[in-house]
Order: C-alpha cells, then structure tokens, then sequence
C-alpha cells in the first residue's frame, strides 16, 4: 500500500504537533505490519512516577452488563426488577452473584465489587467513548482512549507496543477506544481472535510464499519509497520513520514478539479451563501481554446490548464471561502477578431495572457493576450501592473520570498533565475526576 496525502493538517503526532504535508507510507504492508498502529508510541517518555501497578489489563463489556442479572441482584424485588435469575454465594460472606457464575464467585474475595457505576448517559457510542477516556464528548471520540494516552506516556519498553487490543477495539457503527487526536502512532495493536483456527497475528506474520527474490523486490520498493520521503523537507514525521521501520523489522524477527502471541505454548488444560471462546482465549492472552511487559490491554467482549429475550442470551453469554474473567483471575494472582497489574471491567452502563415489553433490558446509564482487582485494590471489597430496585446510585458514585484517574495514577501518569491537540494547544489528560480511594482503604 502506498497512501499520499499532501497538506494534511486533521492529524497529528502523539506529541500535538500538526502533521503539515505530512506523507502516510505502508512501508511495511508488504512486511505484513501496519505501521502506524504497531508503533503507537511517542519517541520519548515522560519522568515516572510511583506506580501501583505496571499494566492495566480492561475487560470491556461491550453494549452494557445487567447488574441485575449479575453483581447486584436484588432477590426481594419483584419478578419484573429480579428476573430469572437465583443467586450464589460467593467467598466473600454476605455477598451473592449471578447462579451462572460459580467461577467468578469463588474469585470475589480477590477484587473489589464496584456497585456504582454512574454518568446518566444512555447512548452506546457517546457512553463508550466518555467511559474508554474518562472525558464526556460526542459518539465521534473527541478525546483519547485510556490505553492511546497510555501509549503516549510509557512509549515502548521492549519490543512489544505499549497499547493492544484483543480482538479489536470496543465497535457498534465504527470502532471506538481510539486515539483520537493523538494519532495514529498512539492507536492500539490489534491482535485479532485468538479463537479462530489457524490464528495468526496480522501484522506479526509475514505472508506466505516469501522467497528471496520477492523479499528483495519488497525491500528495493521500500528503498524507493524512503527516498520520496526524503525528498520531503520539514517534516518531523519522517525524522523518525527509519527508527521505526528498524523498530518494526525488529519485532517480525523477534522470537520474543512471536512467542507472546503464541497460545500453543499454553496448556490444554489451561485454555480449556478459560474456555475455548473468542473471550476465553483474548483473557488467556492478555495475561501472557501484561507478563511480557504490554502496559494496557483491552479485552473486548461484546453483544451485551439485550433488549429482548434476555435471559436466552445471558444463558450464553454469562458461562463464557464466567470462564473468560474467573480464570484470569485466578491465573493472574497464582503467577503472582495480580501484585502488579491492574484489572477492570465494566461496560459503558447497566441495564434497565425493570424488564421491558419483549422481556429485555434497555440502556441504563444511572446504575452499573464494575470490579476491579490487583495492584493493591482491596480484596473481598464492596464499594457503593443502588436502590432496592437497582435504578440509583445510594451511595459512592463512581465516574468514568474516576476510573480514568485511577487507571492513571497506578500506572505513575499524571490524570492533570498535558497532552497537545493538533492546533498545539495544551490540554489536561483529563479535566475531572479523583482517585477511587474506596478501592484502597
């Protein structure tokens, strides 16, 4: 692939600078790396900090989790608030969960249960984009992802990028969780579904046949290419591209970078106890990221958005969850490294209290369920409460800003600090928002 495009001021580096004539070259398509989401990092790193946690991992529940159904249940209410649903104990006493998730409740005195989740805002995409960045916006993502923020701050560490996402990003009508303003140098890897027969990562595989004779043609049109880029001046971009592009030949080379993809190393046994499921697999590699040293990995699990028959679907979906996040869990803390890596789910809100016409829930953005664990979140933890019916928050609000801020401050980044937007204007990371200091006292 090769994309001109001259005069181009709509997009920016991770930096703010305005990317003036800048000059958008696959280089590496014909290596099978996608260039500017595999290098999603700025060049330098800011000053650390004292940290919790060294990675995030965010398990993102795409379309909305009935709390209900789940974490939150509400066994006196009547039938139409309660649904279908019995519930369990868990190993925390005096706190039950959904009947379907027998994993997750023998976990629960590993985490803190956030029962407060809480913005008002009943919109998929505009819900989405305020909870992935901890700002409010529009459904178009005017404000960088968590994770592109992330990118920006930590830069690389090693081979690996500082921001993946398993499969992809959060989607309804486009993709969302991106970098925004950021650029595309901040975006995340998207490693695909490690479920899928014969998966390979896209753009760590170099595609088959690659004799010699087609490499050395691939690499003489690269040379070509690099010499129009040089033929550029003034662009700030191109100053960095032959980092890159080594950067990038480095990881297609690299046994490390391969090998962290790489579920076959795994057990059977493992990966059937985190179920042999698109989410299943994505939990089992976000652990082997985070193990690497991957900084924020996004789990996307998606098809929560049940506005009729839900309890069919919940029948389904509920089981793979349970899977998926009960043996990252319980994974995470047997290797030891739930110490240092920080775990959230959540969905861009709940559900509605009450069962509607077609025996579903609708988007209910007042009241949701979140857990949090690792990098010295309390174990065994309840923090906020709804009503009796579950429609509002009684108590301990938690905001998108507040898990942003949180999310930031453990990994040593600054939730007031400035990132740049392309006319180069300062701005605040995020512009409100305090660290949820109920998960740590």
């Amino acid at each position: 692939m090769l994309d001109l495009i001259w005069n181009d001021t709509s997009r920016a580096y991770c930096n703010g600078t305005s990317r003036r004539d800048a000059l958008r070259v696959g280089l590496l398509a014909p290596l099978g790396l996608a260039l500017p989401s595999l290098l999603a990092a700025e060049k330098g790193s800011t000053p650390a900090r004292t940290t919790r946690a060294r990675s995030v991992i965010l398990v993102y529940l795409g379309g909305g989790l009935s709390h209900h159904d789940s974490f939150d249940m509400k066994p006196e209410a009547p039938a139409e608030v309660r649904g279908k649903y019995a519930g369990i104990r868990s190993s925390v006493p005096g706190l039950d969960v959904c009947e379907l998730l027998p994993k997750m409740a023998k976990v629960m005195n590993r985490v803190t249960l956030v029962r407060s989740q809480f913005h008002g805002n009943d919109h998929h995409e505009t819900a989405t984009n305020w909870v992935m960045s901890g700002r409010a916006g529009s459904a178009f993502g005017d404000y960088p992802a968590m994770g592109a923020v992330i990118a920006h701050r930590a830069g690389f560490s090693g081979l690996l990028p500082p921001y993946v996402a398993v499969p992809r990003n959060p989607s309804f009508t486009w993709e969302l969780g991106r970098a925004a303003f950021l650029g595309g140098r901040c975006e995340s890897f998207k490693a695909g579904d490690p479920n899928e027969a014969g998966y390979k990562v896209r753009d760590l595989a170099i595609p088959a046949p690659l004799t010699g004779d087609n490499l050395k043609r691939r690499l003489a049109l690269r040379e070509a290419i690099d010499d129009v880029a040089r033929r550029v001046e003034g662009n700030d971009q191109l100053a960095t591209y032959g980092e890159f592009q080594q950067r990038a030949a480095s990881i297609v080379l690299s046994d490390e970078a391969q090998s962290a993809f790489d579920l076959a190393k795994e057990t059977d046994v493992l990966r059937d106890a985190y179920g042999r499921t698109g989410f299943g697999q994505s939990c089992l590699m976000a652990r082997r990221l985070v193990e690497r040293g991957v900084r924020f990995v996004t789990v996307t699990f998606g098809g929560w958005d049940h506005h009729s028959k839900i309890s069919s679907s919940l029948d389904k979906k509920l089981p793979e969850f349970d899977h998926g996040l009960g043996t990252l869990l319980h994974d995470l803390d047997g290797r030891g490294l739930l110490k240092e890596t920080l775990v959230v789910c959540m969905g861009e809100f709940g559900r509605t209290p009450r069962l509607n016409k077609d025996a579903g829930r609708d988007h209910w953005g007042r009241a949701g369920s979140m857990i949090f664990a690792g990098a010295g979140v309390g174990r065994g933890k309840i923090v906020g409460a709804t009503d009796k019916d579950g429609a509002e928050v009684t108590a301990d609000p938690v905001r998108p800003a507040d898990v942003a801020h949180t999310v930031f401050e453990s990994l040593g980044i600054d939730p007031r600090g400035e990132i740049h937007t392309p006319d180069g204007r300062p701005m605040a990371i995020l512009d409100e928002g305090a660290l949820i200091r109920q998960l740590y006292s």
